[in-house]
């Protein structure tokens, strides 16, 4: 009996998945990714002035690099990349569920991003996650920037340690998490609800922020999905916000006391 279409298409998609692999480059991306246990190195290019710069990283991983000429970097990334002389091949991490990275931490923070593309906003995400606790960081896998060079780059060191995960509905996950007792944010220019109002008296409960893309926003799925539609209590318009900016200032002004 012959297979069905989407069943070739789920399977395929599985096993391009499987193969899929990422280019890191800079010396504090391919730093962090090297003395990470859990992610699978593959491939390091580097220069002799690199190589002398990740030596104790190098040893960690223990992995023998590839030398290249300072003048002509082999390795296959944009031309136009900031690599410093060094790139490591990659498998992407795998975080777990949704539910693995909700749930254990006491008044949890999580930030969820609805159709935000650009690898450099979300690599600042991560860092400002990481900086100031969020659980993780929840993408889509569509519409939402993967695993890049560039988002390494930019997170400076956190997407190895900083959770982040690419669901296939978002308003699925929100609908998950509000199951798990999560209080879900939905960021807005137009709100008439503050951040700072809408925790009122609950700051110690898990909460979500999601967050959508310049310009766009969030879509009315979205906003439909959310428990309340709230801003950022600033003397300007949310508009002017880049969205990694709004992200780092809502997570800080959801903190738990």
């Amino acid at each position: 009996m012959k297979k069905p279409k989407w069943v070739v298409e789920k399977e395929q998609a599985k096993k391009a998945s499987a193969s899929e692999t990422v280019w890191l480059f800079g010396l504090h991306a391919v730093r962090d990714a090297l003395m990470n246990p859990k992610r699978e190195k593959l491939r390091l290019i580097v220069t002799l002035n690199a190589r002398e710069k990740l030596a104790e990283a190098i040893d960690a991983a223990g992995i023998e690099p590839e030398l290249a000429d300072a003048r002509k970097f082999t390795a296959p990334i944009d031309p136009g990349s900031v690599h410093q002389g060094a790139a490591l091949e990659v498998k992407p991490l795998n975080w777990g569920s949704l539910a693995e990275v909700a749930i254990g931490a006491e008044s949890p923070r999580l930030i969820l991003l609805d159709r935000v593309t650009d690898p450099h906003n979300v690599g600042a995400i991560l860092r400002s996650a990481e900086v100031l606790g969020a659980s993780a960081v929840i993408g889509t896998r569509h519409h939402s920037a993967p695993e890049t060079g560039a988002l390494a780059k930019t997170a400076s060191g956190a997407l190895e340690r900083q959770p982040y995960l690419r669901v296939r509905n978002l308003a699925d996950a929100i609908t998950e998490l509000q199951g798990m007792g999560y209080l879900v944010l939905g960021l807005d220019g137009e709100a008439d609800e503050t951040i700072e109002s809408a925790l009122a008296g609950q700051r110690d409960r898990a909460v979500a922020l999601v967050l959508g893309a310049e310009g766009p926003g969030l879509r009315q799925k979205t906003k439909e999905t959310v428990d309340k539609l709230v801003k950022i209590d600033a003397a300007g318009g949310f508009g002017s916000l880049n969205v990694s900016n709004a992200a780092a200032i809502a997570l800080y002004a959801s903190k738990a006391h």
